[in-house]
């Protein structure tokens, strides 16, 4: 311990000895220079680089002249050339960092960078640069690679997986391409991967698993294929942001684990299937949460609540259904809520109605909102409410009284009242935000959603205005921004073809050689809900920046009412010119009516126009009795009754589903365009359609004149909108329009399993046996979930091969419920009409109208058998053989010779026991005593290995030769009515043999219309 004298002498001692230390360091840093090889190689690279203001003159390393530049903080500029003195006691520089930031240089990658030794990071965003990264640079020391915002192409080059020390790789918004090398996951010290607006393909490397320590991982805006990996939100515990926008991944989203550190959370426009919600794990430090666009379905889970840190939930676009759990009350941080483009249903909480936060529930089914305009505090109502009525205007909008009827409008998008040609464009003043309604005028308004991203600004601007660039007329000088959806919706308009010019001109980019001009703003247009323009580029499509141009169109308002949704799907860049640039830009909109004739002026001497009193009251009363008597003929014969009743029955069936308007199925079929036509049903023709936010589906269009199409539809509509199963066919909604009656359903793109397993040769898949098991085993849990698990007990009546379709990855569902019925009460019924297909029916339902859910057993079994053989059950028989490939398969079982069933297609490499245990498992279902068939959850245990396959127990000799007899000449008899056996058809005991409702054949048909192929994939 020292003593106080010793610590007074001790402190002097030491300041003096450390400023001495000091000054001789800084003397010796002052006077060291940098290593000769290395100015050599700055040389080198000053002409790769195309850098043309160094000064070579003085040492880099020398201060005060040094090539360090002192900048702000965030600058989007640095000049930079950063050395280490300490070398050869403080004699030898060495550079250690370049950083040559928004300088525009125009030269290429330089190899030459081997020749700093020493070099840890090199940063040359926001420039002009092209050519690829050198190979070369795998061999050195760098820990910082930023080359974002050039024209860089080719692939990451494989050596990069070397620099084991590299903490940040950093590609964004190049035109890079290729796939990610596997090799890259050598990378353990990676924190920050940001591989953002490129063209990199392929999916993402199962080796990335390794990369634990990545922090920051944005790869959007690129054309990535498969599902998002697991890996990414189980193993990658240290992450704190993750950003996949418009990647071309696809879902589901996988359940998150627990990511303690994760803040950012945002995923958008995913390809791939609908899914559920992803499971939350523990996110204690979650601030963002964005999953716009990602087919998201079903409800809300109440553990979002415990996500107490979060400021942003954007749910938006995706079809999420049910009521808004009253648990996000809790979320006190929120700040913005985007729950727009849902299913939403139930009323509108309190909790949003009376929030000063920004907040969309815009474009929902909700019953109430609670508000009585289209905004309410900061909350963007408008058509929030779902609209049964099919009335097309908006419910928010309901009290809007039009006081004159117009033919054309124009719109100045986010600036003054400009007079262009003699046309007054109108002023657009309206005051945007992350969730804004704005009624302008009686004709028109504006609904604007979203937040701009990483641009650093406390406010978004939604309007841009450039007024330096005085090349171009007024009307361009100003647009209006969205970061995500922008809609223009226009009223009190006539019922007319209108002519539409939707006007652009990029004024936030430049052009020339400089990094401004690398900016790619990418969006979709959509009118009236059809999608008019898709990946929709203003510069290229202008030519440049800051020019004109002018898109055409027409469309049909039928109800008054016309639409323009402008909706950014995560492409472009986000970073060019600064952080925060992107989405839909609109400078100007004209719509006009081509056939409007402007009324005379009155008479200027006040005078008669030559029709007196007594003959306008005249022409009004007869129109009215001519109207009142077509009225009463439509009445009599049940055109306005029609829709009434159907309207009431749908509303007493509690529909889960979407409520769609005859317009937005217009728009998806292109006015149900041949083209489109898929097929041909017993009530009415099949189309595919693109709906707005890019969903495809299968449009079934009843004809109101059956009064079997009307009863079937019904029934259909609340069977299917009860039952959710991923084995069933999906029903998105329905619309009831005039004499409309319309079913919108999931399209599955690989049509029937009758016409891949035996419909005409080109149209037949190769299934092997895995897929053949794997598509029985799925209609078996389909059917099973009817029988057992469903809410509502359903038999379906009529499976059968048209009846299962195959989505793009070949997994099976059920389709056609039009002849459903529940099984409620006892579980056999006695029905007065027997409906069903023949060769598929079970022989006690057949004959005896005796119907369960062993019907459907039987049904199921005659399947399986057809997808082991690859046989019809129907069509290969002959005349005298009703059961040619039942009767065949008891045949070979007696021979011992089952195998001989088995499709030669399948080849040799099938698994013998799995298919022994499906034929064993199909005679089991098609046994004749109805309640010796198994339940359908035992046939998928045991067509799964789960459980032993029962001992087929047969029914008497006579017993089963009595049914067979009485089973053949029954259909023997139906056959001389019909002699084209190649159709499928339904038998109803109260009428004749007709089409089911939904059979495959109506939904997507074996013998496909013509011209359908060519346009399958085209994108309306």
């Amino acid at each position: 311990m020292y003593s106080s004298s010793t610590s007074k002498m001790f402190f002097p001692r030491l300041v003096f000895t450390s400023t001495f230390i000091v000054c001789c360091l800084t003397t010796f840093t002052f006077g060291a220079t940098l290593a000769k090889d290395e100015v050599e190689a700055l040389k080198s690279i000053n002409e790769t680089l195309g850098k043309r203001n160094w000064d070579f003159g003085i040492d880099p390393c020398s201060r005060p002249s040094s090539w360090e530049e002192v900048v702000p903080p965030k600058s989007y500029y640095a000049n930079n050339v950063t050395c280490d003195c300490t070398f050869s006691g403080n004699t030898i520089c060495h550079i250690i960092s370049i950083e040559l930031k928004g300088q525009n240089l125009t030269g290429t990658l330089p190899p030459e960078l081997v020749r700093f030794p020493y070099l840890k990071k090199i940063d040359l965003t926001r420039n002009y640069l092209s050519g690829t990264i050198p190979p070369e640079w795998g061999s050195m020391q760098l820990t910082d690679i930023s080359l974002l915002g050039n024209r860089l192409t080719g692939s990451i080059p494989k050596e990069l997986a070397n620099l084991s020390n590299l903490t940040s790789l950093v590609l964004e918004h190049n035109n890079f391409a290729g796939s990610l090398p596997p090799a890259l996951w050598n990378l353990h010290n990676i924190e920050r991967m940001l591989l953002n607006s490129n063209n990199f393909s392929g999916e993402l490397p199962a080796e990335f698993a390794r990369l634990t320590t990545l922090k920051e991982f944005r790869i959007s805006d690129n054309n990535f294929t498969g599902k998002i990996p697991d890996f990414i939100f189980q193993k990658w515990t240290k992450l704190e942001e993750i950003y996949i926008e418009g990647s071309g991944l696809s879902g589901p989203i996988p359940d998150i684990g627990a990511l303690e550190n994760l803040k950012y959370m945002i995923i958008s426009d995913l390809n791939g299937a609908e899914a559920t919600f992803p499971q939350l794990g523990n996110l204690p430090k979650l601030d963002r949460l964005m999953l716009r666009s990602s087919n998201l379905i079903g409800e809300l889970p109440d553990n979002l609540s415990t996500l107490t840190t979060l400021k942003i939930l954007d749910l938006s676009f995706n079809r999420l259904s049910g009521e808004i759990p009253t648990k996000l009350s809790a979320l006190s941080n929120l700040d913005q809520l985007f729950l727009n483009g849902n299913m939403f249903t139930g009323e509108v909480p309190g909790w949003i109605l009376n929030t000063k936060e920004k907040m969309d529930v815009s474009y929902n089914n909700f019953t109430s909102t609670g508000a009585s305009g289209c905004e309410h505090n900061s909350v963007n109502l408008f058509a929030s409410i779902s609209r049964v009525n099919n009335s097309g205007i908006v419910s928010c909008l309901a009290s809007h009284n039009c006081t004159k009827t117009l033919h054309f409008l124009y719109i100045n998008c986010g600036g003054r009242e400009e007079n262009v040609n003699g046309t007054t464009y109108e002023a657009d003043y309206g005051t945007a935000g992350p969730s804004t309604f704005f009624q302008s005028t009686n004709t028109w308004a504006f609904s604007n959603t979203g937040i701009f991203l990483g641009d650093d600004r406390s406010d978004d601007i939604y309007v841009s205005e450039n007024m330096q660039l005085l090349m171009i007329d007024e009307l361009y000088r100003t647009a209006r921004l969205s970061p995500s959806s922008l809609t223009y919706y226009a009223f009190c308009l006539a019922n007319r073809t209108y002519n539409i010019s939707l006007h652009f001109a990029e004024i936030q980019f430049a052009d020339g050689q400089n990094f401004s001009s690398l900016g790619r703003r990418i969006f979709d247009v959509y009118i009236q809900g059809k999608r008019v323009l898709k990946d929709f580029n203003i510069k290229d499509e202008a030519g440049g920046a800051a020019k004109p141009i002018a898109k055409n169109f027409t469309a049909t308002v039928e109800d008054g009412t016309l639409e323009i949704h402008l909706r950014w799907a995560g492409k472009g860049t986000t970073s060019i010119p600064v952080r925060g640039v992107y989405g839909p830009l609109i400078s100007a909109i004209s719509i006009f009516d081509p056939g409007y004739i402007p009324p005379p002026p009155p008479p200027e001497n006040g005078g008669s126009n030559g029709i007196s009193i007594g003959m306008v009251v005249g022409i009004v009363a007869g129109t009215a009795f001519a109207i009142f008597l077509i009225g009463g003929i439509l009445w009599w014969n049940g055109c306005l009754r029609q829709k009434s009743t159907l309207e009431q029955d749908l509303k007493g069936l509690e529909l889960q589903t979407n409520s769609f308007t005859l317009r937005q199925i217009k728009a998806a079929t292109n006015n149900f365009d041949a083209a489109n036509k898929i097929g041909e049903g017993g009530f009415g023709p099949v189309y595919k359609g693109i709906l707005a936010d890019g969903t495809v589906i299968a449009v079934k269009q009843l004809s109101a004149r059956s009064k079997q199409g009307n009863r079937e539809f019904v029934t259909e509509i609340g069977m299917i909108s009860a039952l959710q199963h991923p084995h069933l066919v999906k029903l998105y909604g329905c619309c009831i329009e005039g004499n409309q009656l319309l079913l919108i359903y999931e399209y599955l793109e690989n049509n029937s399993l009758a016409r891949a397993l035996f419909g005409p040769e080109e149209y037949q898949l190769k299934l092997d046996w895995p897929t053949r098991r794997k598509i029985c085993i799925g209609i078996a849990r389909g059917l099973a979930y009817l029988h057992e698990e469903s809410r509502l007990k359903v038999v379906h009546r009529d499976i059968k091969a048209t009846n299962v379709l195959l989505d793009k990855n070949l997994n099976p569902k059920i389709s056609d419920f039009g002849l459903a019925k529940l099984d409620e009460e006892e579980n056999t019924h006695i029905s007065t009409r027997v409906a069903g297909t023949y060769g598929y029916m079970a022989p006690e339902y057949a004959m005896h109208g005796r119907l369960s859910d062993k019907a459907d057993v039987y049904s199921f079994g005659i399947v399986a058998l057809e997808i082991v053989s690859g046989r019809c059950n129907t069509k290969s028989r002959s005349k005298e053989e009703s059961f040619y490939l039942l009767d065949w398969a008891h045949i070979l079982k007696e021979k011992g010779n089952l195998l001989d069933l088995v499709d030669p297609r399948i080849g040799s490499e099938c698994n013998i026991e799995e298919v022994m245990a499906m034929i064993n498992v199909a005679l089991l279902c098609t046994n004749p005593t109805a309640a010796a068939r198994p339940s359908m959850s035992s046939v998928v245990s045991m067509l799964e290995g789960r459980a032993a396959i029962s001992e087929f127990i047969d029914s008497s000799f006579s017993a089963k030769e009595m049914n067979a007899e009485a089973m053949k000449k029954l259909y023997q008899q139906l056959e001389q009515n019909d002699a084209d056996n190649s159709q499928t058809k339904s038998m109803l005991s109260d009428g004749p043999w007709t089409s089911s409702s939904t059979s495959a054949a109506d939904l997507y048909p074996v013998n496909l219309t013509s011209g359908y192929w060519q346009n399958r994939d085209s994108t309306n």
